[in-house]
């Protein structure tokens, strides 16, 4: 007799939302996909991650949302459970502080219509007012703008995400050697993209979502990421050098600080007939053109502050590369000598 339990890929999809204390975050993002479920063979699952807030009770109040929880393992292992247990041929993946747009289910399915596609990848947009707000909605526009081009792309941020579930599990999902929701999700399509599989960018996915307000949390922010960017590329070597999201002035812009200390230290010690850290400054705010023309086209203000701000984020990027390269040093030296006992 024919069983009527579902069973991996007896559906279309999963909506996976990995959630640590979301409690205060959480009921905009459901309200929103429970919009556009309606008649759809699609499940949304929440992976509690050992949250100490009123999380569970708060999901468990929406009929039909699956609730998996977890001792607290960190957003990779939290996602990674979550696609063990779903049951749609395509897992799609936002996360529990953004609020996707009413056609964003329709959006980030449409690109599986291909069969070669493996993997979409949405965009993020903001109602903030903040100036760091408005920077960083820039940043992210500057790299759709360079995306928008590409018939395939290699970087899929978790935000809006969707992926072929038997290929996303032939890959073994998420490395959990990351312990924050940082770099995990980049250094899978780094893998996936090595592989040669089809990858799709789809602007029309769009999820609200609530960027750094401050100057101080977007350096931090910018630090986090190239920390734990060093471990994604140390794992995927070929794409340090060129990715489908990274505008390749950024990373010459990264080079900024320790160029100009050099430059000053020349200047102190050789006396010379130009100023080398004066070039240095003016090539740097030449680089910045570009970016700052686009932007004030959209927003005079941030495009006049934005080479003060790439400039600091250049700094906060070189330490962080700096501070992941030295623990991506020490955690190899740490299981070398694990090997060797």
């Amino acid at each position: 007799m024919p069983s009527n339990e579902l069973t991996p890929n007896s559906m279309l999809a999963s909506i996976l939302i990995p959630t640590y204390n979301g409690a205060r975050r959480i009921r905009h993002c459901l309200d929103s996909l429970l919009t556009q479920m309606a008649g759809r063979d699609i499940e949304i699952l929440v992976i509690d991650d050992g949250s100490k807030d009123d999380t569970a009770k708060i999901v468990g109040s929406y009929p039909g949302v699956r609730l998996i929880t977890q001792a607290n393992a960190g957003p990779a292992s939290a996602r990674n459970r979550g696609a063990r247990e779903a049951r749609g041929r395509i897992l799609l993946f936002t996360d529990d502080d953004c609020v996707p747009m009413p056609d964003w289910l329709d959006a980030m399915l449409a690109p599986f219509q291909d069969l070669e596609v493996v993997g979409a990848k949405g965009i993020y947009r903001t109602h903030q007012k903040s100036l760091a707000a408005r920077f960083v909605q820039m940043e992210y526009e500057d790299k759709y703008r360079l995306m928008a081009g590409l018939p395939t792309i290699d970087f899929i941020d978790t935000y809006s995400a969707g992926f072929l579930r038997d290929r996303f599990q032939e890959m073994n999902g998420y490395d959990t050697s990351f312990p924050v929701a940082c770099a995990e999700d980049i250094e899978l399509s780094y893998r996936m993209s090595a592989r040669g599989w089809k990858m799709k960018f789809v602007p029309a996915a769009i999820v609200y979502h609530t960027h750094p307000a401050t100057l101080s949390g977007y350096l931090k922010k910018k630090y986090k990421f190239a920390f734990w960017r060093v471990l994604a590329v140390r794992k995927n070597p070929g794409k340090g050098v060129k990715d489908s999201h990274t505008p390749q002035i950024m990373k010459l812009q990264l080079l900024f600080a320790p160029v100009l200390l050099l430059a000053i230290a020349f200047d102190l010690f050789v006396k010379w007939r130009f100023s080398l850290s004066a070039i240095v400054i003016a090539a740097f705010l030449l680089s910045t053109v570009p970016f700052a023309l686009r932007a004030f086209r959209k927003d005079p203000v941030v495009g006049i502050l934005s080479p003060f701000l790439l400039a600091a984020r250049s700094c906060a990027q070189i330490l962080g590369v700096a501070g992941g390269m030295i623990y991506a040093a020490r955690n190899s030296s740490r299981q070398q000598a694990i090997g060797v006992r």
